[in-house]
């Protein structure tokens, strides 16, 4: 596949002390003769997140600035509308997931071989922050039990890195307002039948202390998402 422009969304929710680094690292990022564009969604965030964006002086980067704070999802999906590279990724705001990788999630995609890639951070020998067991091993059985509904064998559903074609990407429309999004716009794309592709990434992630939002009530959540989009909805958008 042809692909002139990546197109990054990434949401943010009180990161002022990381969304800058991140969005410099994006933008530095080698993705050969790719240019980017890069989204930034400010979901209502009470602290200096929307000002950090404004002081990058590059042309490549908007900010949506959203007054209320709504959740990743519905930040993620106002993102997906604005987008107008081929290809888009999510990118989140701290400082998890390394833009350097962006190659190994477009490899397959540019091959033609792919629709959707994910970037596992469970599979391959790349190195990851050792952090919560409990948290894996809730990522673990969530993965399952979206696995079992949707017939794939992803290795880690809950991944920040999803990259996807426009054309799948425009065939989409989260529901899901907080993290609830992954199992849904898993579940979306496990319906529209697209060749999806999983490769392994790095991870450095956060404690809570750290500024790590997620929670045990999420996990909750994100069974009913399951079951919902799985098996009640028939939508695949």
């Amino acid at each position: 596949m042809f692909v002139k422009k990546l197109s990054i969304v990434i949401p943010a929710y009180n990161e002022e002390k990381t969304v800058r680094a991140v969005v410099t690292r994006v933008l530095a990022a080698d993705i050969g003769k790719i240019s980017k564009e890069v989204i930034v969604v400010n979901d209502g965030s009470t602290d200096g997140t929307a000002r950090e964006v404004r002081k990058i002086a590059d042309k490549r980067v908007r900010l949506i600035d959203k007054r209320v704070n709504e959740g990743k999802g519905a930040a993620i999906r106002d993102g997906m509308k604005k987008i107008s590279g081929e290809v888009m990724v999510i990118q989140d705001a701290d400082l998890e997931y390394n833009p350097e990788e962006y190659m190994k999630l477009l490899g397959p995609i540019l091959d033609g071989k792919a629709d959707v890639v994910y970037g596992s951070r469970f599979m391959g020998g790349e190195p990851h922050r050792v952090l919560y067991f409990w948290h894996m091993v809730g990522n673990t059985i969530l993965t399952f039990i979206s696995d079992a509904l949707t017939n794939m064998n992803l290795t880690d559903m809950e991944t920040c890195y999803k990259m996807m074609t426009a054309e799948v990407a425009k065939k989409i429309t989260l529901e899901e307002k907080r993290f609830g999004m992954e199992p849904e716009i898993t579940a979306k794309i496990a319906k529209l039948g697209v060749r999806v592709y999983e490769v392994g990434i790095s991870y450095s992630g956060r404690s809570y202390a750290e500024g790590k939002k997620i929670g045990w009530r999420d996990g909750m959540r994100a069974l009913w998402v399951m079951v919902k989009y799985n098996l009640i909805s028939n939508r695949s958008d």
